[in-house]
């Protein structure tokens, strides 16, 4: 704060620049000679000069003397290079100026509601010193000072007539606002900071319980986490020792494949060697039978021949025709039976993982609404005797047919409208339906006009709702759900996930499941509506009363 009265000492409080050949009045304030004397030229002071700042009188004219003290330190501050100093609290964007400084706008620090100006440091002193200003009422400097002003009388604005609530000042009380319930700006002011004060805690009872909320919200998202983690735990051991098992199994299953094979293969080594030295003995006979045929000695032949005829015949049986791939036939048959209990094993797990799926839907209207998107009706899509109406959120049907230019994508065959948004992430969003019949459908959005009906094909789901009867169609198949259906309607779409799922809500804001469906989006979504002779559908906000 000192260095702040030391800077601004250096200044002229006249021009708003550095001291140029100081002088100082006996009131004790310094002012570039120039430009005092410049002051007082300018006035007509009668005989009478005080001082601009604080407004002290001298009486005759006084006369300056150089003040040698300032007029050394600015010497010295020019000498060690400091040729200018810091300016003061110049304006910046957004800052009020000062009305009073000429020269060099400084930025305001106070307005005063009795002289209706604003006023910077240097000029705002005469308020806190001369006695001629003690009544007036300083306030937090304003940039709307002239919103404080009657318009009317240009008077300051100091009463509140509450038969008209606004502010006006006292000649508006004696003439337009006369006979009115008048009072004081005060009087008003403490009358509404009680209102103020009741709303203020309200808006601090709505925090904390909002507050309490979070916290909640925030604890139940932890103890998710935690089911999560060891969920993930679980499924991790499981796995981990179906695969340890399995592995275990399978290595065991390998062994005993090799021990049954070493023992069958041993057993064949024993019958080829027995089979093998057979032939080589049958074979010996045979070149024996092949010489002695040949030989001319009629002695040595029969002599030979009584000896061969008297051998046994060689063994014709087939002792040695073994099964040597039975065993292993079995272990391929038990094998792929196994294959099969893994395979209701893994539907097990696609089981267990549709349930999650399910479990992590939303489930009462509040939550269905955090996932609410804005949809509006294709006008080039609709069908001719279709009518948009209510900014394109509802489609009546109407015997005249509508004029619409042509167009693409306009539904020339069915009575059918599709939405303009494509819906690829988590959306949720409701109807209302009222007629005999009315179909709620998503569908891609092909290239080529699609001029099949909603649900008779795989591009397209639908519900089909009617009074007497409600059924599901995809790809021509339909399905009948035995839920009776209410004017409204709640349709949820996870195109991540997969799921589509239709939803009757009562008046109550009940929600109840018509139809789900799980399946693989590979396109964005588009909502439609088939409207029959005499039906509407209007597409509406959830939770908000109609």
């Amino acid at each position: 704060m000192a260095e702040r009265w030391q800077i601004d000492s250096l200044f002229c409080s006249i021009c708003l620049d550095v001291l140029k050949s100081p002088v100082s009045l006996h009131c004790g304030h310094s002012y570039c000679k120039d430009c005092v004397n410049g002051y007082w030229d300018q006035e007509d002071q009668s005989g009478v000069y005080s001082c601009p700042q604080c407004r002290h009188t001298f009486t005759p004219r006084p006369l300056l003397s150089k003040n040698t003290v300032l007029a050394d330190l600015m010497v010295k501050m020019s000498v060690v290079g400091q040729k200018t100093l810091p300016a003061k609290d110049e304006v910046a964007p957004g800052d009020v100026e000062c009305d009073f400084c000429t020269v060099r706008k400084l930025k305001a620090v106070k307005s005063c509601l009795v002289c209706l100006a604003s006023y910077c440091a240097t000029h705002l002193q005469p308020h806190y010193t001369s006695a001629a200003f003690k009544r007036h009422k300083l306030v937090d400097v304003s940039a709307s000072m002239q919103e404080k002003i009657c318009s009317k009388h240009d008077k300051l604005l100091e009463v509140y007539c509450r038969t008209d609530d606004q502010c006006i000042c006292l000649l508006c009380v004696m003439d337009d606002h006369k006979g009115h319930d008048t009072v004081s700006a005060a009087a008003e002011r403490k009358e509404k900071q009680k209102q103020f004060g009741m709303k203020k805690q309200r808006y601090q009872q709505t925090m904390q319980e909002k507050e309490k909320q979070l916290l909640q919200m925030k604890q139940k998202i932890k103890t998710l986490q935690c089911s999560r983690d060891a969920a993930l735990d679980e499924n991790e051991k499981v796995y981990n020792e179906i695969v340890l098992m399995a592995d275990k199994r399978r290595c065991a299953m390998k062994e005993l494949i090799g021990d049954q094979e070493k023992a069958v293969a041993s057993l064949a080594e024993v019958l080829v060697d027995r089979l093998e030295q057979e032939i080589r003995e049958l074979k010996k006979t045979e070149d024996e039978l092949k010489q002695l045929s040949v030989t001319e000695d009629h002695i040595h032949f029969l002599q030979r021949c009584e000896k061969i005829f008297g051998c046994k015949e060689p063994d014709m049986s087939s002792d040695y025709d073994i099964q040597l791939n039975t065993p292993f036939d079995f272990v391929a048959k038990a094998v792929s039976d196994l294959r099969d209990k893994m395979e209701s094993m893994a539907k097990a797990f696609a089981e267990i993982s549709e349930t999650i799926q399910v479990e992590s839907d939303p489930k009462t209207r509040q939550e269905f609404s955090l996932y609410s998107c804005c949809l509006t009706l294709d006008p080039n899509t609709a069908f001719e005797n279709l009518l948009l109406s209510e900014g394109s959120s509802k489609v009546t049907w109407t015997k005249k047919a509508q004029k619409q230019p042509n167009h693409a994508e306009r539904y020339i065959k069915y009575n059918q409208v599709l939405c303009a948004e494509g819906l690829s992430g988590v959306c949720y969003w409701e109807v209302e339906w009222k007629g005999p019949r009315v179909e709620v459908a998503v569908c891609y959005k092909v290239e080529e006009l699609d001029e099949s009906g909603f649900g008779y094909s795989d591009k397209s789901w639908c519900i089909s709702l009617s009074k007497s009867l409600c059924t599901f169609w995809s790809n021509g198949i339909m399905t009948k759900m035995s839920v009776p259906c209410s004017p409204t309607v709640g349709v949820y779409l996870n195109h991540k996930a997969g799921i589509l799922s239709f939803h009757s809500v009562s008046d109550s804001g009940e929600m109840e499941l018509l139809h789900r469906v799980k399946t693989t989006f590979s396109q964005p979504l588009y909502p439609g509506f088939i409207v029959s002779k005499g039906s509407s559908v209007k597409i509406v906000k959830p939770g908000v009363p109609r």
